[in-house]
């Protein structure tokens, strides 16, 4: 098992700063988003491990134990573990202690990778102990519309696809977990989860808030005055809406069962709240302005 310098993915050294790790990791992010790469499997690739990276090294805690034990950093603690086990014994046998055999420990020019491949009943022998695989996240971008039902996808993680399922009513920033998905795991050990974390933009039309949706929709002074129909614009197209006579500018009205999908929830569906902006006419002629100065007067 390889060694994954981090460090080398974002192209930076280990003396960098949070900053200089947040800036890497945008500047590459922004290079290699599957947006930007469609259909280009090796962007994508490049864009899952420029992720892995950058949720090491961002967190200070575990770019702590990642610097300490490498790719294992997750097993770090069990590694002490086993290495104070180890010792006791020794010392209890009357042993030098420590793990000489092991080239001196990480100072002896092993990757951390092979180390605990030794260490945990690899090369070096011993008893053979599995851990559970590194979780990896991942993100993935959807618009509004799709959203609106749910539907399979397939995503591309470390080279491998991965087919899910994506239920309708999803929100920006929800995270699912597709379980086995993850880092392999170390001497048998079970693999790591996969994390996929949805990023939805906001939408150009509407306001999103739960399952609920808002929007302003301009409403003519004659249609406000004397009342009528109007054409209004839903996710899943246009439906004609009864404008009551005098309605003031600002009214609020509610399209039931018009807005986004409840999550999870079956032919659920929250509403979509319209409020109007009343438009006061332009470029009068001289008739029309007569009238409405005959109109002031009555």
């Amino acid at each position: 098992m390889a060694f994954i310098d981090y460090y080398k993915i974002l192209g930076i050294d280990k003396a960098a700063s949070d900053k200089d790790v947040k800036n890497a990791y945008r500047k590459l992010a922004r290079k290699y988003h599957p947006d930007l790469n469609p259909n280009d499997a090796e962007a994508n690739k490049k864009f899952q491990e420029i992720n892995e990276a950058n949720e090491v090294l961002s967190d200070p805690e575990k770019r702590k134990k990642y610097d300490k034990y490498g790719e294992n950093w997750q097993h770090g603690e069990a590694y002490e573990q086993q290495t104070r086990q180890q010792q006791n014994r020794q010392r209890s046998s009357g042993g030098s202690g420590g793990f000489e055999g092991f080239g001196g420990g990480f100072g002896g020019g092993e990757d951390f990778s092979d180390f605990f491949q030794s260490m945990f009943g690899g090369a070096g022998g011993g008893r053979r102990t599995g851990y559970r695989g590194q979780d990896l996240n991942a993100e993935f971008q959807l618009n509004l519309q799709d959203t609106l039902q749910t539907h399979k996808q397939t995503l591309t993680v470390n080279g491998k696809n991965i087919r899910i399922t994506i239920p309708a009513g999803i929100e920006n920033g929800q995270t699912i977990k597709i379980a086995g998905h993850g880092g392999a795991g170390v001497n048998g050990g079970p693999a790591g989860d996969l994390f996929i974390k949805f990023n939805i933009p906001a939408d150009v039309r509407f306001k999103r808030d739960g399952a609920n949706l808002y929007n302003t929709i301009d409403l003519d002074l004659y249609t406000a005055v004397l009342g009528g129909e109007i054409m209004a614009e839903t996710p899943t197209g246009k439906v004609k809406v009864k404008v009551k006579p005098e309605t003031q500018n600002g009214t609020k009205v509610k399209l039931k069962g018009k807005g986004m999908p409840v999550y999870k929830k079956e032919n659920e569906f929250g509403d979509l709240y319209l409020t109007y902006n009343i438009k006061i006419p332009t470029n009068l002629t001289e008739k029309q302005k007569q009238l409405f100065e005959e109109l002031s007067k009555s």
